[in-house]
């Protein structure tokens, strides 16, 4: 395939700055690297090595140049060596998008920034936040929002040319689905996880306060004491761990939480309902992965998330875990409902972007900020 360049010279060159703390831009970040530099673009991925370790940029064709979390001198000196070549960069992120800003100070490379979630903090760190958030918004050339909510967010804090665009997910081959072709759940991966002969129940995340979990324990209680009694299993790690590991163990719930995995999609495979109690992502990825995989999903009502999955989920008012609670028992007490909402799944997710169109998306982009400009 020829180079891609909007001069009809020299390749297009970007940077991709990412913060690698977030499934969902990190699994974005690959999908656009791909995307780009099979239309020619040359690619450098800015972004810790655990990430290109688990994303595998290099081998999507890009250049892995390995930038720490942080925003301290060196980190941000790293990255303005980077860009130093660059036509345009495009940073990932609050936190990835500010270095951008420090790194490129003095110079004109154009910056897009995605937001794909927005961030969480409390007290003095939350008007830190604002700040950043500001000072990106308004330094950007161009921000791109995954979600309505944050385009809006953005256009209020003061970006100068703010757009919605939904950024896709890479999709497993089809026919890995886990009720393609009425394939049965995992019986092994059930087992391993204590939920034979009862339903099994999915979050995935960090375990971090804002993504309602407390909410999510508080609303087991409803189904506690089903016959048999339905297993929440929550996928991830975080610094809220201990603290609900003692609410489980005191409270007697049906909870289990499984660390880190590397193995979701099977775990959506295996179970009867995802379950989405807080609006940690704006986007999110299990939703998204919900609905192509055909499993029902329990949602509040956060963020995106309406704008995401519209009728095809059930719907609980944010916050309220009685509600929560109740809507999971009565899922479970009603397989027609659970298949209606199968079917509606995959509906919405046929309306979602592809990969393809999420790219020439970003690339229309690209070359809007990057065309020479005619002289006056």
């Amino acid at each position: 395939m020829s180079s891609h360049s909007p001069h009809g010279q020299s390749p297009l060159r970007t940077v991709q700055v990412l913060g690698g703390g977030n499934a969902g831009s990190s699994a974005h970040v690959r999908s656009l690297t791909a995307g780009l530099v099979a239309r020619g673009v040359r690619v450098t991925v800015c972004a810790p090595t655990d990430a290109d370790d688990t994303y595998d940029f290099t081998g999507a064709g890009a250049e892995h140049v390995h930038v720490p979390r942080s925003s301290d001198p060196g980190s941000v000196t790293a990255l303005r060596a980077a860009c130093t070549d660059a036509d345009l960069v495009h940073a990932h992120g609050l936190h990835a998008s500010f270095r951008a800003v420090l790194a490129l100070s003095g110079r004109t490379t154009p910056l897009v920034v995605t937001w794909h979630n927005r961030a969480h903090a409390e007290g003095a760190r939350a008007h830190l936040l604002r700040l950043l958030e500001r000072r990106v918004a308004r330094t950007a050339a161009v921000v791109l929002g995954t979600t309505s909510d944050l385009v809006d967010r953005a256009r209020r804090t003061g970006a100068r040319d703010a757009r919605l665009a939904a950024a896709a997910l890479p999709r497993p081959p089809r026919g890995e689905g886990p009720h393609d072709e009425c394939e049965q759940p995992l019986p092994k991966l059930r087992a391993e996880l204590g939920a034979t002969g009862r339903p099994l129940l999915v979050a995935v995340g960090p375990l971090d306060r804002h993504r309602g979990y407390d909410l999510l324990l508080d609303a087991s209680h409803a189904w506690r004491d089903l016959d048999p009694a339905p297993l929440v299993v929550i996928a991830g790690e975080g610094p809220y761990r201990a603290e609900l590991q003692r609410r489980i163990e005191t409270e007697e719930l049906p909870v289990r939480l499984a660390g880190l995995r590397d193995d979701v999609g099977e775990l959506l495979a295996a179970a009867d309902l995802a379950l989405l109690p807080g609006g940690g992502e704006s986007r999110s990825v299990l939703a998204q992965e919900a609905l192509h995989a055909r499993v029902p999903l329990v949602a509040a009502l956060a963020a995106g998330v309406r704008e995401l999955v519209g009728d095809a989920a059930e719907l609980v008012p944010s916050g309220d875990a009685r509600a929560f609670g109740a809507a999971v028992v009565r899922l479970l007490g009603d397989p027609a409902r659970a298949g209606r909402l199968r079917e509606a799944g995959a509906r919405q997710a046929a309306t979602w972007p592809t990969e393809d169109e999420t790219v020439a998306q970003v690339l229309s982009v690209y070359d809007e900020l990057t065309q020479p400009r005619p002289m006056i």
